[in-house]
């Protein structure tokens, strides 16, 4: 993935001097921990293991009350995006995670109810299956900004986005004319009938605590 990284700045004409890829273990050894950012994207590997019990004091992870299984790390990659965001902005970050990490009980419900109460969250996508390499599970883009504007406060936007994509033999391919269908979803921020649905922090708190 190192490797594919450089070749793909060096594929785009990216002068060098304005990039710096590290390798190493994101989570045990991170490379920027001293580096804040504008704007994240990342799509760490679904549903890793890693050693929570080493990392349970890192300023990373303490806040939430419990760290992310070690069997899943999904929501420690989450945490670690947060913890990079830059203060005193609109700084903002996308993660592509498995579905199945927003449905999850345990430690990870009592994070994403932490994220929720932080008003973090700006979007959850849901993607068709098969879209990714490896993975045919459905995904899901899960979109944070730091300082929501004053419309979005305390509300967030579900997209399902799951119809949109091209089937092929072996995979599914999300074409740009689907990407750009999603985005005007996101940007109108909205209710589109069966497709998105904007939902106040509290309306999904009462849900869940319906479960």
């Amino acid at each position: 993935v190192y490797n594919l990284a450089r070749m793909n700045m060096l594929m785009h004409n990216v002068d060098y001097k304005y990039i710096d890829i590290r390798n190493d273990d994101t989570l045990e050894h991170p490379q920027h921990k001293d580096l804040t950012f504008d704007a994240i994207v990342a799509n760490p590997p679904f549903s890793a293991a890693w050693r929570p019990d080493r990392l349970s004091e890192d300023d990373r992870f303490s806040g939430y009350g419990k760290t992310a299984p070690k069997g899943k790390a999904d929501f420690a990659f989450v945490q670690h995006m947060i913890a990079s965001m830059a203060d005193g902005g609109s700084s903002r970050m996308a993660v592509v995670l498995p579905q199945g990490a927003l449905l999850r009980t345990g430690a990870e419900a009592g994070i994403r109810r932490r994220i929720l109460e932080q008003d973090y969250v700006e979007a959850v996508i849901g993607l068709a299956p098969n879209l990714f390499y490896g993975a045919g599970l459905a995904a899901s883009v899960l979109v944070l900004r730091q300082r929501k504007s004053q419309q979005q406060k305390g509300r967030v936007l579900f997209i399902d986005a799951s119809r949109l994509f091209r089937a092929e033999r072996a995979q599914n391919f999300l074409d740009s004319e689907h990407g750009e269908q999603v985005v005007k979803w996101f940007q109108d921020f909205e209710d589109v009938e069966h497709r998105a649905r904007v939902v106040t922090v509290d309306e999904i708190n009462a849900e869940v605590k319906a479960k």
